[in-house]
Order: C-alpha cells, then structure tokens, then sequence
C-alpha cells in the first residue's frame, strides 16, 4: 500500500483542538478483493510516542453522525471516544470512509428496508449480496503506523479491529469498551452486533480474539414485506430500486 499524506491543520472541537491529518491510498481490499483509492482522517491530540495512547478506529455513519440517527450507536460512539482521548490530553481517533460497515450509503439505506421489514442487519446485508461485514482496516492500521504508534489502548468493542491492529505487529495494552446506553430503536441492532459479529461486552477477557463467523448462519431468509419479498428483484443482490418521475 503506497500511503500518502494529504494535509495537516489545526482543527478545534468541543473536546480539546486537535491535529487533523488527511490521507490517501490506493489499496486491495482484502475482503472484497476490489481495487480502490480509499482516505481516511486522524484526529490527534497531544504526545501519542509517550505512555501507549487511547485509539480508536471508526468508520463513518453518517445517518448517526449527521442527522443523529437512534438506529445505531455510531454517533455516540464516535462522541464517547473523542471525550475519552480529550480527558487524557492525548490520543488519536483514525476517521475511515466506511460507509454501512463498508457497503456505502445507498446499499446501506437498502439495507435500513429490509431491517424494517424484519430482517437484522447481518440478514440484511447477506440477503443484498454483501458480506456482513466488508470492512478491512488495513489502512487504519498503516495510519498507525505511519504516526509512528508502537503499542495503544484501544477503544473498540469489535474483535476484528483487535485482530487487525495486532496482525500489524502494534501492541494493544488495554481494550477499553465502546459502549453506549442503548434505545429502543437500537436495541436489536445492538443485540445482533454481539451474537452474530463477535462485539465483546464490557469487561470481556482481551485473549486471543477471533471475530464470529456469519457463514454459519447462512443465507438470509426470506421474508414477507408487503408485496415484496428479500428475494424479489427489488432487493436482488446489485438491483436498483423503483425510480420517481418529476413534473
């Protein structure tokens, strides 16, 4: 992966003024195999070559981060790390374009249909086509790196961000959990994340990780949804959806 450095400025927030810094790079991903120009941000603050800094590596939602959507944690996610790196005067926060755990918006908002009508967002994603997850973090962790970072708290309930972080040789000394009180509207989403992904509780033993494997639950099934069933050609794997006419 050739790494470049796009820009470094002074970026003020609520919680402390951090270092903004842009990068860029042309990559493989590693799940999807597909070849793409992908950046990322890195929020840092403070001396993070001293005592192992708080990391947290997140992707973007920006149904919960724009418009505060209650379906998911992402928003307060992303609030509760930069409090935390903001408390210790150092850190960093790797910001990745990630979009629906790597599906993009529009697939992600696809996948928002199905949910309403019943399916969870792993059968969701499955039933478009899409891994349940088609995230790598290869390039947050070559961000790491490039900031010179040897070994880090990490702030993560995912236990693939752990694999992929200690795959990269970098030390994690302490997980410290991501959690978020939950909603009604978030509740069942945030159910599935631990029995299907693997996203480890508060307190969970940080021993050798291994995210849980969703081929073991197979195939989505398919379900009812007014005319429309997971299967019909409106939520086939790659389809478009209906279209408007303007007047």
């Amino acid at each position: 992966m050739m790494l470049k450095q796009i820009a470094d400025v002074r970026f003020p927030t609520r919680w402390a003024t951090f270092r903004l810094l842009s990068f860029q790079a042309i990559r493989t991903n590693t799940k999807t195999g597909e070849e793409t120009q992908e950046t990322a941000l890195a929020l840092v603050l403070g001396d993070i070559h001293g005592p192992p800094p708080m990391v947290r590596i997140h992707s973007q939602c920006l149904t919960g981060e724009v418009f505060h959507s209650l379906r998911c944690d992402c928003h307060d996610q992303l609030h509760l790390a930069l409090r935390m790196i903001a408390s210790q005067d150092a850190g960093l926060l790797i910001y990745e374009h990630q979009e629906g755990r790597g599906i993009g918006l529009m697939e992600k908002l696809r996948a928002y249909e199905l949910q309403d009508c019943g399916l969870d967002t792993v059968e969701a994603n499955l039933c478009l086509g899409h891994a349940a997850d088609s995230r790598d973090y290869a390039l947050a962790v070559e961000v790491i790196r490039f900031l010179g970072v040897q070994s880090l708290r990490l702030i993560s309930n995912n236990p693939e961000k752990v694999a992929a972080v200690r795959s990269a040789g970098i030390g994690i000394v302490e997980r410290i959990a991501a959690d978020v009180p939950a909603t009604p509207h978030s509740a069942h989403y945030l159910a599935t994340k631990r029995e299907k992904l693997g996203h480890l509780a508060a307190g969970a033993a940080l021993g050798p990780l291994k995210a849980a494997s969703v081929a073991a639950h197979g195939a989505a099934p398919a379900l009812s949804c007014g005319a429309s069933t997971c299967l019909d050609k409106e939520f086939a794997p790659n389809s478009r959806g209906g279209s408007w006419q303007m007047s």
